[in-house]
């Protein structure tokens, strides 16, 4: 009983690690999963592993391709181009519905959230503010109570994450308003379902989309083919 015990707790662990390591970006897009290292780890034989492949790949976390190691699920172009233009409207959706059945614990947690998002933030700590903008976000599909529209959403937050990542890290004063403006807009979107409004929410739910929009490159551009800049005649 206490092996059994063990075993599910390792492959929960397992689950768990591998989703952490996907969102933050520690597994890379397109990265593959060494099936025995995880084996050896975790201290699982191959079909426990195996099992939790097949539960992220059914998330969104992970390819399982024939023959061949599973796979980080990518980001590329055509993902990234679908992304953009599906998730304002997913989390325009999310909003109306949280709106109207939003309860009092979960405005709580949400609040809770987003201190702890603003924290991160001050302490500079980019893991964490990846981390807490998702929960944010999952709090707000928790509140819509539409299982459709959550299942959308938290495939979604799966790259919104990974965007996040590289969106999260200024490189300039411009990338550091946008970062602080997205940061904002999770007060406005509590003030705006604390007074029940749907079309604030929904509005914010395009202008906070749009924010990120612009580093859509950051993720579709190999290092080496990066434009170079023009030379000298």
């Amino acid at each position: 009983m206490t092996q059994a015990k063990s075993a599910k707790s390792a492959k929960a662990q397992l689950f768990e690690d591998l989703k952490h390591q996907i969102l933050t970006m520690e597994l890379g897009p397109d990265e593959d999963l060494d099936e025995v290292a995880l084996c050896e780890r975790y201290g699982l034989s191959r079909t426990p592993v195996r099992e939790v492949f097949r539960r992220l790949s059914g998330e969104g976390y992970v390819d399982i391709r024939e023959n061949r190691s599973p796979r980080v699920s990518p980001m590329n172009h055509s993902t990234l181009r679908h992304f953009f233009l599906v998730a304002p409207m997913i989390y325009a959706a999310v909003g109306r519905l949280a709106v109207r059945h939003f309860t009092a614990s979960q405005l709580a947690d949400l609040r809770d959230t987003q201190a702890q998002l603003r924290q991160a933030s001050l302490d500079g700590d980019i893991q964490a503010m990846v981390l807490k903008n998702n929960r944010f976000h999952e709090i707000m599909g928790e509140m819509s109570g539409n299982v459709y529209l959550q299942t959308s959403l938290n495939r979604l937050l799966i790259d919104h994450a990974r965007i996040g990542r590289t969106f999260y890290q200024p490189h300039d004063q411009d990338t550091a308003r946008r970062r602080q403006d997205s940061i904002d807009h999770h007060d406005q979107f509590i003030d705006a379902l604390v007074a029940r409004d749907e079309e604030a929410v929904v509005r914010l739910s395009y202008e906070h989309m749009e924010l990120s929009r612009e580093h859509m490159e950051l993720f579709i551009m190999p290092p080496g083919l990066k434009p170079e800049p023009p030379q000298s005649l």
